[in-house]
């Protein structure tokens, strides 16, 4: 009986498994085979075994885009979850218009990405941007933004840096900012979720046991809510590693000043579709896909262990 069931539930996954066969795994081993070419559109295929891998590991712009991609990862990830904790917390309070605000916050998740960064690219017009205008009414100097490659730390220290000491640039800040503001409103949801799913006599018994409210929340909320919390660091990772729109609309010319904000997927998307080195493209889009593959497998070794479940 069990062998007649699991030959009925093999029949039903057939079709999805030929689909994610075609249109998933052939692609991949596709593009790898292809970052062993020399495949240029406008000239012959020629195989070259791991030369593509070679120039990869030997070229500056692409470590200039990969140290893009880590500040950005940096610093929109870990701010964008904390945030989003705070605000599902307060959210998650009796308060009138609950429904009101949980639309607010989510209409940037269901709004173009494309629409989202022609808005902000106004909003960062170093000339006619309203921040610029929110700082001169304050008495403050106006910013370059999305025009500024200073470092935020040569900015922050009034010091002469370069590189790595530097930090990432102020048009790469500009779009952490942006960033941040976009994928608010779907780990809210996601916080939400969590906290509802929270049993509500915890609190009961700690405010009985005289806990302060503090208390409740790092005691009690924050380790009930780390599934979700891991859930979030490792998904919003892979997002960040994969962000290209924000780059190729808000920036000008794309890749921003000096290269600073161009990170490694559109860099990927330059060598592909503006150079038509699709074998160099290839070999890089293998190479980030094992980065990202690491960088989620450190995260679950370090972060899992502090996962606390019911």
């Amino acid at each position: 009986m069990n062998r007649r069931i699991d030959k009925i539930a093999y029949l039903f996954l057939f079709p999805a498994l030929i689909v994610i066969i075609i249109f998933r795994f052939y692609p991949i081993v596709q593009a790898i085979g292809m970052s062993l070419y020399n495949w240029s559109i406008a000239g012959p295929l020629k195989f070259i075994g791991f030369k593509n891998y070679y120039r990869l590991f030997i070229d500056p712009k692409f470590y200039q885009s990969l140290l893009n991609t880590f500040w950005y990862l940096l610093g929109v990830v870990p701010a964008t979850v904390a945030i989003s904790i705070f605000i599902a917390y307060l959210l998650n309070q009796k308060i009138k218009g609950q429904g009101i605000y949980r639309t607010i916050y989510f209409l940037p998740v269901v709004t173009s990405i494309v629409a989202i960064s022609v808005v902000w690219k106004w909003i960062f017009n170093p000339d006619r941007g309203i921040l610029n205008a929110v700082f001169h009414l304050a008495g403050l100097k106006g910013l370059k933004w999305l025009n500024d490659s200073r470092g935020i730390f040569e900015l922050l220290f009034n010091a002469e840096l370069s590189g790595f000491l530097a930090g990432p640039s102020i048009a790469l800040i500009s779009l952490m900012i942006m960033t941040i503001w976009h994928n608010l409103g779907y780990c809210i949801v996601i916080c939400l979720a969590g906290l509802q799913n929270i049993p509500s006599h915890y609190y009961e018994a700690a405010r009985i046991d005289g806990a302060q409210r503090w208390q409740l929340f790092w005691k009690i909320t924050i380790p009930l809510l780390s599934p979700t919390i891991f859930y979030l660091l490792i998904t919003q990772s892979i997002i960040a590693f994969n962000t290209f729109t924000p780059v190729y609309v808000m920036t000008q010319p794309p890749g921003g000043p000096l290269g600073t904000t161009s990170l490694v997927v559109y860099y990927l998307y330059e060598q592909a579709f503006r150079l038509w080195n699709l074998g160099y493209a290839n070999a890089i889009a293998f190479v980030v896909f094992i980065i990202i593959f690491s960088l989620t497998k450190i995260q679950q070794r370090f972060l899992e262990q502090r996962v606390h479940y019911e």
